[in-house]
């Protein structure tokens, strides 16, 4: 377990953390999220012991990482995947890391087959690609099986066959009792992997909950509405003042409606003989819920000057 109890950085007039306080539960994928800049990379290396916070505290298992002797066989984590030295072989890197923590020599072999580079384990770590890399990260987090793994960004690079094979680990290693904290930008899958959440802005907590909790506290819900008179709808229900997107290809029979709830669409369809094969409220998407949440907690925004 991961607890965070009022975790402060400053660096010189900023303030880059802001009096977090969270806990991260064994059991389940937490995922971590913030708009840039939100202080998330900053937390997880105050967690890991790379920085001394200013104020609070961040305990692993009951205690500050740096108090484990042997890191790996607590902590396995993955911040930056070019972070290693490019002259040596995956092996040799893998190796190194197995010595210095106590760990036997057999996990190199055994985390290389897991990642899925068994047959690279020889070849030089400057020759590989980003996903590669990613893997071979994830491979040292592995090395020292241990309770807790901390993942920063770990898909970025991954081809689609790749960012499943990490959902489906990531799941794996929770359903096994572990627990996995893991931060990324990609929305779509972390709504598919996380259980809980853990979303900061500007340094401070916003939110701590499951996924599907998270999503409901959006006020944007849309209605998709199916009907053999698209064009004749929208104009009715753009001039009642709605938001009107075909979804799919122009033209197409359904219809995403912000800004009308499903009775008033209804309604004005009966009024004017329009007929309806669909009609049902959807709730927003993660990123949707995430966009409106975070909106006023975002330091660098396209189009916006400070």
């Amino acid at each position: 377990m991961i607890e965070v109890n009022e975790l402060t950085k400053t660096y010189g007039g900023r303030t880059a953390v802001d009096h977090l306080s969270f806990t991260v539960r064994a059991g389940q994928v937490t995922g971590f999220l913030g708009p840039n800049g939100a202080g998330k990379t900053t937390t997880l290396r105050l967690i890991l012991g790379l920085d001394a916070p200013t104020a609070g505290t961040a305990t692993v298992g009951g205690v500050p990482f740096r108090s484990h002797r042997r890191g790996l066989r607590h902590v396995g984590a993955l911040l930056d995947a070019g972070h290693v030295h490019g002259g040596r072989t995956a092996e040799a890197h893998l190796a190194a890391l197995a010595r210095s923590n106590g760990i036997a020599r057999s996990r190199v072999a055994e985390v290389l087959a897991e990642v899925g580079l068994a047959e690279a384990a020889r070849r030089r770590i400057g020759g590989f690609s980003l996903g590669m890399k990613q893997r071979l990260g994830i491979a040292t987090a592995l090395l020292g099986d241990p309770p807790v793994l901390v993942f920063d960004e770990p898909v970025n690079g991954m081809d689609p066959e790749g960012v499943l094979w990490v959902r489906r680990l990531f799941r794996r290693l929770a359903a096994e009792g572990r627990t996995v904290f893991l931060s990324s930008h990609l929305m779509a899958e972390m709504e598919q992997t996380a259980d809980q959440l853990v979303v900061i802005g500007q340094g401070r907590l916003v939110a701590a909950e499951p996924v599907r909790a998270f999503a409901a506290r959006s006020t944007r819900l849309t209605v998709v509405v199916g009907t053999p008179q698209a064009a004749e709808l929208t104009v009715l229900l753009t001039a009642a003042g709605a938001s009107v997107e075909p979804e799919g290809s122009a033209g197409a029979e359904r219809l995403v409606v912000t800004g009308a709830a499903a009775g008033r669409i209804g309604a004005l369809a009966a009024e004017h003989r329009i007929v309806l094969t669909e009609l049902a409220t959807r709730s927003a998407s993660l990123e949707e819920a995430f966009m409106e949440l975070t909106a006023d907690r975002v330091d660098y925004q396209a189009g916006r000057t400070r």
